[in-house]
């Protein structure tokens, strides 16, 4: 049986809301101004008359990612015979809802104004001023976005960075899943699991190769930088060690992966221990200020030398290595890899995991809308993840001034 790791501030607790409150409680909380200011200015023309108030469809299109609504259909069949959700969405109770071609001119026009990413970094930054996000760790992986969209050969693709193309990745068996369309890059908070920030990409595009407009787009959007960035071993190249540590100062915690790995350097094993003269694992002593201890296991009692601590130093203590950080942030990593304290770092990775299954299973991530063109993809990502904020900071503030709620 699956358990899910319990957090303080829980996505599922909105969605144990009662229904009639839930969604005027989570709305109440978006401020569409940004967003209505971009539509303005971005230039897009409207083709056909909409005759709808842009935030009463923005509305619409938060409660159908809260829903999990299948497409504009549905919601229009809801907004149609449900007048409670139409009138909480700001329509008119006894006049017509929106039809689908509304819905999807609108939306054309809100992907090509680029309005929910400024919207989204709001709402991070007014995560971080409440106190629902720890920013000194954060979880960094990819995951699958199918393009409903007629397939192409990968020869004939001409890739530009925006177009879907295919891609393959390893599931939790060691299966290969292969699939046609895009790659998710989401970094997230280790405290709360909500993203921090979102990057598209084409399928067929390595982790490694997103990282840097991934980070840059991170540091962007919130005021305390991270100390640790956790990964898992598909980002372990020795770009994106230098990246986080020179760039960011802060420390990468990845797995090594062994496969094609090259042999370690002299005096050293595979996972940046020191080794002795005798050829023994030294052992470690501790981290400070980015250096790792190392002392002789024969003095430890970890092994029997037959050389004694002699042979290598005078001193009773026994000989003494020290690493830096920044001399190899690959090899050497502080804490030292595979300790108590970086077994526990890497562990919190599996919130990125935990972010990707709330944007798929409770907010139709992967069959919300049937979409293909980047642009479209991109705006269906944010909100998804702007619902998911507008969920997390409406149970906090709803805890933080207790009342009844309606209905």
């Amino acid at each position: 049986m699956y358990i899910r790791q319990g957090v303080l501030f829980s996505f599922e607790d909105a969605l144990k809301m009662q229904p009639k409150s839930r969604l005027k409680i989570i709305l109440s909380t978006l401020d569409w101004q940004p967003v209505l200011d971009k539509l303005t200015e971005s230039g897009v023309p409207d083709r056909g008359r909409i005759g709808y108030h842009y935030c009463a469809l923005l509305n619409a299109l938060v409660a159908m990612r809260l829903e999990n609504m299948n497409g504009f259909t549905h919601l229009v069949y809801r907004l149609t015979y449900d007048p409670v959700l139409r009138f909480d969405c700001g329509f008119e109770l006894f006049g017509r809802a929106p039809c689908v071609a509304t819905f999807s001119r609108f939306y054309v026009k809100l992907a090509q104004s680029g309005a929910l990413e400024l919207l989204f970094k709001v709402l991070v930054e007014k995560a971080e001023e409440m106190g629902l996000i720890d920013t000194s760790a954060v979880a960094i992986d990819s995951t699958k976005v199918e393009a409903y969209e007629k397939s192409v050969p990968k020869k004939n693709i001409d890739q530009d960075g925006k177009k879907a193309d295919w891609g393959i990745k390893t599931d939790t068996n060691g299966n290969p899943v292969k699939w046609y369309g895009y790659k998710l890059h989401a970094a997230c908070d280790v405290r709360s699991g909500l993203p921090l920030a979102i990057h598209i990409s084409p399928a067929s595009t390595h982790d490694r190769e997103a990282i840097d407009n991934l980070l840059e787009d991170l540091n962007q959007n919130i005021k305390n930088k991270p100390s640790y960035y956790v990964m898992d071993a598909a980002y372990d190249a020795k770009e994106v060690y230098d990246l986080v540590c020179r760039e960011y100062k802060a420390q990468a915690i990845i797995p090594l992966n062994r496969r094609n790995a090259k042999q370690p350097e002299a005096g050293f094993d595979w996972d940046g221990t020191p080794v002795c003269s005798a050829g023994y694992r030294m052992v470690y002593w501790g981290s400070s200020n980015g250096k790792n201890k190392f002392r002789c296991p024969h003095i430890l009692g970890k092994c029997d030398c037959p050389f004694g601590s002699s042979w290598c130093s005078e001193s009773n203590y026994g000989l003494v290595v020290k690493t830096s950080v920044k001399e190899n942030p690959r090899l050497f990593n502080a804490p030292h890899r595979g300790t108590k304290n970086w077994n526990k770092l890497y562990n919190l990775r599996t919130f990125i995991e935990r972010c990707f299954a709330r944007l798929k299973e409770n907010l139709g991530l992967e069959t919300g809308l049937k979409l293909g063109k980047y642009d479209k993809v991109k705006t269906h990502v944010y909100l998804c993840a702007i619902t998911m904020y507008a969920a997390v900071i409406a149970v906090n503030q709803h805890r933080a001034k207790p009342h009844r709620l309606a209905g």
